[in-house]
């Protein structure tokens, strides 16, 4: 286990959550499964308590705590992609498997983690500052999933 991991907290799926990131992220993968060793207020003895997982290099561990607390976008992964292929391919596993469709290239998955799906292109050119970054933003602000073709156009102007 890594020294500082990030730790999610899932009502019962952590371990469904983790497969489905190993499976769509590179760099990822699904390690060490703790299984509770009694009944707790949210499970059983036996029942899967925290799954360690990596997302896209970041290592994690899933605990699933039940229904108490709940994701909201005070946290994110945030996905640098590098066209628009690499963006639709993330963007559409997420949202196609059961997650749902936000603002500015932001989405949740099914279990309600938010991910921002950024094109380095948006990256690049909102640092630039000035006048390009003001049209880039101004079209960022009216996407749901960023368009790669319109944030170049946008830079251009």
């Amino acid at each position: 286990m890594a020294k500082n991991i990030v730790c999610l907290w899932y009502e019962k799926d952590a371990e469904a959550a983790a497969r489905f990131y190993a499976e769509t992220f590179p760099d990822s993968a699904v390690g060490a499964i703790l299984r509770a060793p009694g009944d707790y207020p949210a499970g059983k003895e036996g029942d899967v308590l925290t799954v360690e997982f990596t997302v896209a290099g970041i290592p994690c561990m899933g605990l699933n705590g039940g229904p108490v607390f709940k994701h909201n976008e005070a946290f994110s992964f945030q996905i640098a992609t590098d066209d628009q292929q690499e963006t639709d391919r993330y963007w559409n596993a997420i949202v196609g498997n059961g997650g749902e469709e936000s603002a500015c290239g932001w989405c949740k998955d099914k279990w309600g983690v938010s991910w921002q799906i950024t094109p380095r292109v948006l990256i690049v050119a909102l640092s630039v500052g000035g006048d390009e970054a003001r049209r880039v933003f101004h079209a960022m602000m009216d996407m749901k999933k960023i368009d790669v073709a319109a944030i170049e156009a946008a830079r251009r102007g």
